[in-house]
């Protein structure tokens, strides 16, 4: 089943959104007011929709867009005129004031469209966005620099901290970042 992500500044209407996704079968992983809690969540999910307002507590949505890994897709709810302005790529919109048919079959066809990719991605490992790559490449940096170690055994370490503490590699790397600068 595909991860669904729910982002509104309002919790509130976060809460409506995600009810009537629930009460029509979706599995919503998590309900948030910002768009670094959206990416927290992204980081655990392999695949999966984003269900989101315009703007949020810390970002506005192409903020959010821009961080997707290419296994998530965007569905955005606005006004017409919000609409009118959005210019991000491989964003899915539909307009307020929503009508839950047009929410839930615009759901259903990204879903397949999601499932599809993910039958045939199955061999292939998680894609990491550039800011994902960013983390990790730092924190290589900073043990070839004070631990004298080699690229390769850099990421040998990150790759062996990561397994045996259960965490995904990029978590392990912001640990790693945080402990030692």
């Amino acid at each position: 089943m595909i991860n669904t992500i729910v982002v509104f500044q309002k919790q509130e209407d976060a809460r409506g959104i995600s009810n009537l996704l629930l009460r029509n079968g979706y599995n919503v992983s998590a309900v948030c007011t910002s768009g670094a809690m959206a990416l927290s969540n992204i980081d655990e999910m392999d695949y999966g929709i984003i269900v989101c307002g315009y703007s949020f507590n810390d970002m506005k949505y192409f903020e959010l867009a821009e961080n997707l890994p290419d296994t998530f897709q965007m569905l955005l709810i606005a006004s017409k005129m919000k609409l009118e302005e959005v210019n991000c790529e491989g964003v899915v919109s539909v307009s307020m004031p929503i009508k839950a048919y047009d929410l839930l079959d615009t759901l259903e066809v990204m879903s397949r469209a999601l499932m599809d990719i993910k039958k045939k991605g199955k061999n292939k490992p998680k894609s990491r966005n550039t800011a994902q790559m960013a983390i990790i490449r730092q924190a290589k940096e900073l043990l070839m620099e004070t631990r004298k170690m080699t690229e390769e055994e850099a990421h040998r370490y990150l790759q062996k901290t990561s397994m045996e503490s259960g965490t995904n590699i990029i978590e392990t790397s912001r640990m790693v970042l945080e402990i030692m600068h």
